[in-house]
């Protein structure tokens, strides 16, 4: 047996010493390695590595670090049987060639590689996947988390198998269960309040067309002025999945936006000045301010809230918000009530 802690001793007390054994450091420190200094004996990692039997067992207790022949005995050993390609770098490539965003292509990295420093997931069972799921904590929105990780490994696993005929434990398997929370949203007179006290023209636009358009926060920061149609009152933006559509926006917004070109010129380049990080500052000072819940998000959920609100149905709102699906607007929206639906009831017989 493996002294308790005995494996990360030595990584946590020398792993500065030498800048050379980083890589050695992060291999020793693996799930994979760990499982099978676990597995094999002490002759057996003797014999595989041609090194002596009292130095395995220190490596075991901790007591001195393991030599790179030593990991590389265990990395080449029949019992590790590591693949002859890096099949999650072509994944990665895969999504990319796809024309994925940069931060899609790394909610996969790092959720894939949470799974593979743990499992060899080119032999995966459905019974690993399972546990690393449950080992995910649910956070403030559920098991959003631990779904968000199911997305990703079952995304990754369709393609091995697609591509490379690999066995799929995530074939028919379900995600996990989302708790069905009430998301934040706006009502008009708290956004009127934010536009009133909002420091510019420019940024009682921006809050006003993200409300009246749903925009999400790449569409917004991407907006030039040839992209505005003043008589439909619609903007051509690059939604998700690099797809060209139209938002709305409506008689605020247009006061605002003429206001601030007015001001502005933007001579051809994008109309704010600023990047989308700037835009989440900005609104980041204004939530400081009024303690108002101010992030894209809420707004985008707010466009979808006051719609409903306004007698819009769930169809129309997905097509009117870009979304890809109506369930994403039903959860968008849980925050509409009963009573507000039944104001637009009219009975089916008179």
């Amino acid at each position: 047996m493996i002294a308790p802690g005995g494996l990360r001793k030595w990584s946590t007390r020398n792993g500065a010493e030498d800048q050379s054994r980083t890589d050695d450091t992060r291999i020793f420190r693996s799930a994979r390695v760990h499982k099978l200094l676990h597995k094999l004996s002490v002759t057996e990692i003797a014999e595989l590595s041609n090194t002596s039997k009292s130095y395995v067992s220190q490596v075991k207790n901790g007591k001195c670090p393991p030599s790179r022949k030593l990991l590389t005995a265990l990395l080449e050993s029949p019992h590790y049987k590591k693949p002859d390609r890096d099949y999650l770098r072509l994944f990665l490539e895969s999504r990319d060639a796809m024309g994925l965003r940069q931060r899609s292509v790394d909610f996969y990295r790092i959720r894939i590689s949470q799974f593979a420093d743990n499992v060899e997931y080119w032999k995966a069972t459905r019974q690993d996947v399972e546990r690393h799921l449950s080992a995910i904590p649910s956070g403030r929105n559920g098991l959003g988390n631990r779904h968000a990780s199911f997305r990703a490994l079952r995304a990754f696993y369709n393609w091995l198998h697609s591509e490379y005929g690999f066995n799929n434990p995530m074939a028919n398997q379900k995600g996990p269960i989302l708790t069905k929370v009430i998301l934040p949203s706006l009502t008009k007179e708290q956004v009127e309040h934010l536009i009133d006290l909002a420091e510019s023209t420019r940024d009682k636009a921006i809050i006003a067309l993200l409300v009246e358009s749903g925009l999400r926060v790449s569409e917004l920061a991407a907006i030039r002025a040839s992209d505005i149609n003043w008589p439909s009152r619609t903007i051509k933006v690059m939604g998700k999945g690099r797809k060209e559509a139209y938002a709305p926006f409506g008689d605020m917004s247009a006061g605002f936006l003429r206001l601030w070109l007015n001001e502005f010129q933007p001579n051809g380049s994008v109309i704010w000045g600023i990047k989308g990080s700037g835009i989440q500052i900005m609104l980041k000072r204004l939530h400081d301010k009024t303690g108002l819940p101010c992030n894209p998000h809420t707004f985008r959920r707010t466009f979808a809230c006051l719609l409903r609100k306004g007698g819009v149905d769930c169809l129309m709102i997905r097509d009117l918000g870009r979304w890809e699906s109506v369930q994403m607007v039903e959860r968008y929206t849980r925050s509409v009530t009963f009573e507000d639906s039944l104001k637009f009831y009219k009975a089916p017989l008179g």
